[in-house]
């Protein structure tokens, strides 16, 4: 049994002192997780990897962790966690207050690399919507996958099924997910 396992099933058992050993054990992890998803951000993104960490930890219950069943529940809700304050920030940044569909443009350092716009996560969100209530498994791969940066053989561990079931997964939720998508632009 792992140690975060075991942290996991004191925090269950109301050991008060497991989720001040929680954090420190899950941090660096989560911090990379991070910063993968942020590399994949637009340049000049004001909500960096760190913050977008302790929102997470923050939203995941802080110091009252709720009852975790494993380290795949763990990281499955530290995603979703870091999906809605994804969602939640690009939203938040659509508003007219915060600029509404003003776009930031640095000159010196244009990329021609494409990047995911405010409108297209937020597509993707409705999306991802309609492919959980289609498919809970498929759009669990794709939280993990695409918001947390998990590898398959990462996601595969997380979720306690084989690689190649995860290829297939994520194989068909991109298709399913690109055609939704597509669908939502010609409307």
């Amino acid at each position: 049994m792992s140690e975060l396992t075991v942290i996991l099933q004191r925090i269950d058992q109301g050991d008060p002192q497991a989720a001040d050993e929680l954090l420190p054990l899950v941090y660096e992890e989560l911090r990379k997780l991070a910063a993968q998803k942020m590399a994949r951000e637009n340049p000049g993104q004001t909500l960096q990897a760190t913050a977008l960490v302790h929102e997470a930890w923050l939203r995941l219950g802080g110091d009252d962790q709720p009852r975790w069943e494993n380290r795949a529940h763990f990281f499955a809700a530290a995603a979703e966690a870091m999906r809605r304050i994804l969602i939640d920030n690009a939203r938040r940044k659509k508003y007219l207050r915060h600029g509404g569909g003003a776009e930031r443009v640095n000159i010196e350092g244009l990329e021609l690399a494409a990047k995911m716009d405010d409108e297209q996560l937020l597509a993707l969100h409705e999306a991802l919507e309609r492919l959980a209530a289609h498919d809970a498994e498929k759009a669990e791969v794709v939280k993990l996958r695409f918001f947390a940066g998990l590898t398959n053989q990462q996601t595969a561990q997380v979720l306690g099924v084989s690689e190649p079931t995860i290829k297939r997964h994520w194989t068909y939720a991109r298709a399913w997910l690109f055609r939704e998508m597509g669908y939502l632009n010609r409307r």
